[in-house]
């Protein structure tokens, strides 16, 4: 029997060995701790899986074969290390939205912004820590439309023995928004800049993937929450939708706002929240209604004139135990696709749990303008080429510069001092000043015609910053999810109009703290935030069509003079164009 016992032991530590010697990359690997922070390994493998929706079959880009992909874990502070090996025959990059990157802006991930992307064959491993951040972000491919299918979660918990700063729920459920093509995602891509038009509406909205029973052939395919009566649960709501905004709601109950973009709120309840691409919202809700099956259901918020749109609304189910598997479900009431108060409402309820230290003296004072343009057509096959309004080409811009993507990193052409890939003369105001809301259309004196560049703005570390984003109405007036990458920002003041500095309402005690803000329509928001992360940071719409069509621009940030205030060597598998 001691024999026994001796050889079982033996074999479990040659087990134990073979484990921790080849678990290094194994999905959800329980962490190491080292130095009181743990180190989180993911494996994530490029590749077409074929699935099937609407009575459609198709192949989709994925990650380790799943749709949503899969979820990261960590904790406040955690390292985590992501291999990411391309198995499909498109070039990929993964974005880790909302992590600040600190000191590692080599692995942000937008392609031909912080690295050239990943070909079929190849691996690259991102590298970054959680510094001071927790809550709900997410992950999505950077390049071309990949990431349609692209995407997962990413939920950060606080340190051990911290709680939230409400009451612990029930339990916490992911809820990512998207939309579901059935053409191949770059095929339309393609075909929609060759005809410098507008793309297709998505052929069904998802939730979790699921786009719920209003569509054909998708009785079954829908994601349902089974609910305990009288508990209260946590939604980490993600908006991963291509090129719409969301509203969401269930149906009879009240969604408590505690988190927005990875940051605590004051409590804020409403009937229903409004997402745009990019952005998160952390939910209670509490299942104190009679027991039946209540509808979650996520529909269009479409702020542009004359845009066609998916109007049918996604549904999953808020379940009751004890409530009739097959019965019918409760409806949730949206508001209208066009109900600019209601996305404008919750925004103005916004504020951050407690007050908050505000860059007060600013250095750099930035005004942008964000909008769509119409480019002459200068195609020999205009009926093909050229279907934008008038037989134009759409385009959109910030400062009427349309972005253009070089064929190499900028972060790298910018860290070797390779000249010829981008210039640093964006402008930091307009031009020319005009009224940008009423009196933007293309006509004498104004010229709203953009230029094409690939210009980007550069800020000496430890610069405070202010910047003005204002919506215009060169083709028309449209709520834009505007994210910038490596930091997140102050939200001092948002409103509709053109921007007066003498008459805005700014909030500098305890505004939101985000990383997209949705710039409102025919308005303005006002962002403050200290430039005390060297590197290229990309800052752009969400709206995929907006960013192919150039509403993006590049904020350089160069090294401070500290040891911890310097970007990083690269590493050394750093793809190459």
């Amino acid at each position: 029997m001691k024999n026994l016992v001796t050889t079982l032991f033996i074999y479990f530590l040659v087990i134990l060995f073979l484990c921790n010697k080849h678990s290094k990359y194994v999905v959800g690997f329980r962490p190491q701790r080292r130095g009181g922070r743990s180190t989180r390994f993911y494996d994530f493998k490029v590749q077409t899986t074929r699935i099937t929706k609407l009575c459609n079959t198709k192949d989709i880009p994925t990650i380790n074969g799943m749709y949503p992909g899969p979820v990261v874990y960590a904790q406040e502070d955690d390292k985590v290390i992501v291999r990411v090996t391309n198995e499909s025959p498109y070039n990929i990059t993964i974005h880790w939205h909302g992590i600040r990157q600190r000191l590692s802006c080599w692995s942000d991930g937008p392609s031909y912004i912080t690295q050239c992307p990943i070909q079929t064959g190849q691996n690259f491993t991102y590298e970054f820590t959680l510094v001071q951040q927790k809550g709900t972000f997410f992950w999505h491919a950077h390049v071309s439309w990949l990431r349609a299918t692209v995407y997962g979660a990413i939920v950060v918990y606080p340190k051990k023995g911290v709680p939230y700063p409400f009451k612990f729920p029930y339990e916490e459920h992911i809820i990512i928004l998207g939309e579901f093509w059935m053409k191949d995602m770059v095929q339309i891509e393609q075909a929609v800049l060759a005809s410098g038009g507008s793309p297709p509406p998505a052929d069904a909205f998802t939730i979790n993937g699921q786009p719920g029973p209003n569509y054909n052939c998708s009785a079954d395919d829908i994601f349902k929450i089974d609910a305990v009566p009288g508990k209260t649960y946590l939604l980490r709501l993600i908006n991963a939708a291509l090129n719409q905004e969301h509203f969401v709601a269930i149906a009879n109950h009240r969604l408590t706002i505690v988190e927005v973009d990875a940051e605590y709120t004051k409590p804020l309840t409403t009937d229903r929240v409004m997402l745009g691409p990019g952005q998160t919202l952390n939910v209670l809700v509490t299942a104190d209604k009679p027991i039946a099956r209540y509808s979650m259901a996520m529909g269009p918020y479409q702020s542009a004139k004359n845009v066609s749109f998916q109007n049918i609304t996604a549904i999953a189910y808020f379940q009751y135990f004890g409530a009739t598997a097959n019965g019918l479900s409760l409806p949730a009431a949206l508001p209208h696709f066009d109900d600019n108060l209601a996305a404008k409402t919750v925004m103005d309820g916004l504020r951050s749990l407690n007050p908050v230290t505000v860059p007060k003296d600013i250095d750099r004072n930035l005004f942008v303008t964000i909008g769509l343009n119409v480019q002459k057509c200068r195609s020999k096959n205009p009926q093909k080429d050229c279907q934008a309004k008038g037989g134009g080409v759409m385009a959109a811009s910030m400062n009427n510069i349309s972005f253009s993507k070089p064929n190499i990193s900028i972060l790298e052409a910018y860290y070797k001092n390779i000249n010829g890939y981008f210039t640093q003369d964006f402008p930091g105001v307009p031009l020319k000043f005009y009224d940008f809301v009423n009196g933007a259309p293309n006509n004498p004196p104004n010229d709203t015609n953009s230029l094409n560049g690939t210009r980007t703005y550069v800020l000496d570390y430890g610069t405070k910053v202010q910047l003005i984003l204002q919506d215009t109405s060169t083709v028309s007036t449209e709520n834009h999810p505007i994210h910038l990458h490596g930091y997140s920002f102050y939200v001092v003041g948002y409103g509709t109009g053109n921007y007066d500095p003498d008459t805005a309402n700014f909030n500098l005690v305890d505004p939101p703290y985000m990383n997209t803000i949705g710039v409102p329509v025919g308005g303005w928001a006002a962002i403050r935030f200290v430039a005390d992360n060297p590197g290229a940071w990309f800052m752009h719409c969400h709206l995929e069509i907006h960013l192919s069509w150039g509403l993006s621009v590049v904020l350089i940030v160069k090294n401070g003079e500290g040891p911890l205030e310097r970007l990083p060597h690269p590493p050394k598998d750093l793809p190459r164009c």
